[in-house]
């Protein structure tokens, strides 16, 4: 049995096996791309705490002031990604993962460096798990997906808001609220790459392909992020 699928110059046949590997090798190359975002940040941040430069920082201005270039860069690669070329789109990426690394170490400074490999353990089989069911799973994610989204802003209004309150209580309903969007989140964005991925196969662009595969690593890696950060605030062990 033959697939086919459109290319820009002429109709390409190719067999379900090879359309197959095509979707495994794209896939396999988002999670590297994510995975070497993580390494960036890890790096950075544990270089960060190792050294004086933590004391810079810890100073509001520098601090706020990398949170603010993240959020560009973010906001950039998003709605730029799919005109840009993707070596262009890798190295935003990685500045991004590097900027968050250097917010990251205070959050290395703070716990213990046992609880973050702990946490890092347990994130990593969560997100491996609900990355394998947004994978393999035949339910559409999509209206989950949408109710998520709307969670997430419910969560980041919850928390700027309890900058002000500062219950405890909020806090901790947030955290555990948190847990869960994200965790539904990882399934819910593997298959929306997946599908985006299938869907630049099947008209034969390498180019969106490639494009695909880092908007999918930048929003894999945030889920990862976030995630961490949650469980972290939950069973971490401060210094």
């Amino acid at each position: 049995m033959n697939m086919q699928y459109q290319s820009a110059a002429s109709p390409t046949y190719v067999s379900d096996e090879a359309f197959a590997e095509g979707l495994r090798h794209a896939m396999r190359r988002v999670y590297l791309w994510m995975t070497l975002g993580l390494l960036v940040t890890g790096t950075v941040a544990f270089l960060v705490v190792s050294t004086p430069l933590l004391f810079l920082v810890a100073n509001p201005i520098v601090f706020f002031g990398a949170m603010i270039a993240e959020l560009i860069f973010v906001i950039v690669l998003s709605a730029r990604v799919m005109r840009m070329a993707p070596a262009t789109a890798v190295g935003i990426f990685l500045v991004y993962a590097a900027l968050n690394g250097i917010t990251m170490s205070l959050v290395f400074a703070i716990y213990t460096s046992s609880s973050i490999a702990i946490t890092f353990f347990v994130t990593a089989c969560l997100f491996g798990a609900m990355s394998i069911v947004g994978y393999t799973t035949s339910i559409d994610l999509t209206r989950m997906g949408g109710f998520l989204l709307m969670a997430l802003i419910g969560l980041i209004i919850g928390s700027i808001a309890n900058m002000f309150f500062a219950s405890s209580a909020l806090y901790w309903i947030l955290t555990y609220v948190g847990i869960i969007i994200f965790i539904g989140l990882t399934a819910y964005n593997t298959q929306r790459v997946k599908r985006m991925t299938l869907t630049a196969l099947q008209q034969g662009d390498t180019l969106m392909e490639q494009r695909v595969g880092i908007i999918g690593a930048l929003s894999l890696y945030l889920d990862f992020v976030n995630l961490f950060l949650l469980l972290l605030r939950l069973a971490g062990r401060r210094r």
